[in-house]
C-alpha cells in the first residue's frame, strides 16, 4: 500500500479528490438504483401482482374464463410446474406472496425468475408490434409460476427492464468524464502549489552558515509565500548569530590567550624547576583545550577551503610527527587516494584519533583501505576497548571513560566529539568496533 500511495503534494492531492469523487458517485449510483428499483416495482412489479391475484381469483369463479386474454396474459397450467429459466427474484416472490395473503388466497410454491431475452427468442414465439418493441427495449422477461393447491400453476411473462446494467455505464462514464473535467485541474494546480515548495525545500537542504542564504523569490498561494519569506528571514537571522557567535569566539579567543601568555612568562622566575614544570604543563592543556573548544564552535563556519588532497600522505605526515615525538606508532603503506576535503581539520581529526590510541595503548597502527565507493582511515591498538553501552556516549563534549580527569590520559573528553564534527562535516562517518583479543578499532569512513 504505500508504494501505490503518492509521495508528492499534487499526487496526494488529486488522489483525494479523486477518492472523493468515487464515493459521491457511489452514493450518487446507489441513490439512483434505489430509485429505478422503486419505480419498477411500482410500473412493473405491483401489476403483474395484481394480474396474478386477478387470475387466481377467476380460478374460482363458478365459469371460470381461461382464455389468454381474459386473464390477461396469465395462463394456468394444470399439470406441472413449468420450468423458469434464469436468476431467482426474491423481493418479486415476496411481493406475490404478501399480495396473496392480502387478498385472502394461499398460494403454495412462488417462484420468479428474470432471464434475458433476444431477438431468435422474439422471431421464435412470434411476438411482434409494440409487445415486441417492448421487449427489445426492456431486455430482459420476468417468468412468475404460483402455485394454486389443487388447481395448478399460474404462469406469466412481463417485460423486465435491465436498469443496472445501462445505469452502471451511465454512471461510469459519468466518473469518467468527472475525473477528466476535475483531476487535471487539480493536477496542475498541485504542480502550481509544490513547485515553489520544492524550490524552498532544495534551499533549506543546501542552506550553510558558511555560505550565502540562496535567494527564493516569493511565489505560490499566500500561504506559500508568507512560508518562503519566514525561510528567508530565518536564514538570515542565522547567518547573524553565527556571525555574532564568531565575533564573540575571536574576542574570547584574545582575551584567554593574553592573560595564558603572561602568566607562562612570569612563571620563568620560579625557582622550583618541579613547580615550574608543572605550571608550564598546566598553561599548556589550559591552551590545547581553548584551541579544542574553539575549533568546536567553529567548524560551522570553517575558513578553511575544501582543497584536492591525497588522503595517504596527509595520514603519512601525521603518524610522522608522533614518531618525532617517540611514540610507536606504525603506517601501512598505502596508494595515492585523492579526496576533496579540508586537510588541516582532517588532520586534526585523525590526530586525535592516534592520540586517543596512545593514551590508552601506548601505540597505534593506522592504515589507509580503500574501495570503489570509500576511503577508510583506520586507527587500531590493543588498549582496553570501550564497552559496548558506551560507544556513542564517547562522542558527547565533555564525555571520558575514565572519569578521574587524571592527566596521564588528559584531555577533557572534547576529541572524540571534535573528530567526528570535522569527519561528517566532510560528508563522512566515525565508527568504534572493539578488536578481537583486546583494543579498538577508530575508523574514518569518506566517500569518494
Amino acid at each position: 500500500m504505500r508504494r501505490l500511495w503518492p509521495t508528492s503534494l499534487p499526487g496526494q492531492i488529486a488522489l483525494l479528490v479523486a477518492v472523493a469523487l468515487f464515493v459521491a458517485q457511489a452514493l450518487n449510483f446507489a441513490l439512483l438504483l434505489r430509485e429505478r428499483r422503486a419505480f419498477r416495482f411500482a410500473e412493473i412489479t405491483l401489476p403483474a401482482v395484481t394480474r396474478l391475484i386477478d387470475a387466481a381469483e377467476r380460478t374460482t369463479a363458478p365459469r371460470p374464463a381461461p382464455a389468454r386474454d381474459r386473464m390477461r396474459g396469465v395462463r394456468l397450467v394444470t399439470d406441472r410446474m413449468p420450468p423458469l429459466r434464469g436468476e431467482p427474484e426474491r423481493d418479486v416472490e415476496q411481493a406475490i406472496r404478501a399480495g396473496f395473503a392480502d387478498a385472502g388466497i394461499r398460494p403454495g410454491r412462488i417462484a420468479a425468475r428474470i432471464r434475458p431475452i433476444d431477438e431468435a427468442e422474439i422471431q421464435e414465439r412470434g411476438i411482434g408490434g409494440q409487445r415486441a418493441e417492448r421487449l427489445r427495449r426492456m431486455g430482459a422477461v420476468l417468468d412468475v409460476a404460483v402455485e394454486l393447491p389443487g388447481r395448478g400453476w399460474l404462469v406469466s411473462h412481463t417485460p423486465w427492464p435491465m436498469a443496472e446494467r445501462g445505469l452502471l455505464w451511465q454512471s461510469l462514464a459519468q466518473t469518467f468524464i468527472l475525473y477528466v473535467i476535475v483531476l487535471l485541474p487539480v493536477l496542475w494546480i498541485g504542480r502550481r502549489i509544490a513547485k515553489p515548495l520544492r524550490r524552498l525545500a532544495v534551499a533549506a537542504r543546501e542552506f550553510h552558515p558558511a555560505r550565502p542564504l540562496p535567494a527564493i523569490e516569493p511565489s505560490g498561494p499566500q500561504d506559500v509565500r508568507l512560508l518562503i519569506s519566514a525561510f528567508t528571514d530565518l536564514g538570515q537571522r542565522v547567518n547573524a548569530m553565527v556571525d555574532e557567535k564568531d565575533r564573540m569566539l575571536g574576542a574570547i579567543g584574545h582575551d584567554l590567550r593574553t592573560p595564558l601568555a603572561a602568566l607562562r612568562v612570569r612563571i620563568e622566575s620560579v625557582e622550583d624547576d618541579t613547580d615550574r614544570a608543572r605550571m608550564a604543563e598546566t598553561i599548556d592543556e589550559m591552551n590545547a583545550t581553548l584551541d579544542d573548544i574553539l575549533s568546536l564552535a567553529r567548524l560551522g563556519r570553517p575558513s578553511e577551503a575544501p582543497t584536492d588532497v591525497d588522503v595517504a600522505a596527509l595520514v603519512d605526515a601525521v603518524v610522522d610527527d608522533f614518531r618525532d615525538l617517540g611514540h610507536d606508532v606504525d603506517f601501512v603503506e598505502a596508494a595515492r587516494v585523492p579526496l576533496h576535503l579540508r586537510p588541516n581539520l582532517m588532520r586534526r581529526a585523525v590526530r586525535n584519533l592516534i592520540e586517543n590510541a596512545i593514551k590508552y595503548a601506548g601505540a597505534a597502527e593506522v592504515r589507509v583501505e580503500t574501495s570503489a565507493r570509500a576511503v577508510a582511515i583506520v586507527v587500531a591498538d590493543r588498549g582496553p576497548g570501550i564497552p559496548v553501552d558506551r560507544m556513542d556516549a564517547v562522542f558527547d563534549p565533555f564525555t571520558r571513560l575514565e572519569t578521574s580527569r587524571n592527566r596521564e590520559t588528559g584531555g577533557i573528553g572534547l576529541g572524540l566529539a571534535l573528530a567526528r564534527a570535522i569527519v561528517r562535516d566532510a560528508g563522512g562517518e566515525i565508527t568504534l568496533v572493539n578488536r578481537d583479543g583486546g583494543g579498538l578499532n577508530a575508523t574514518i569512513r569518506l566517500p569518494r
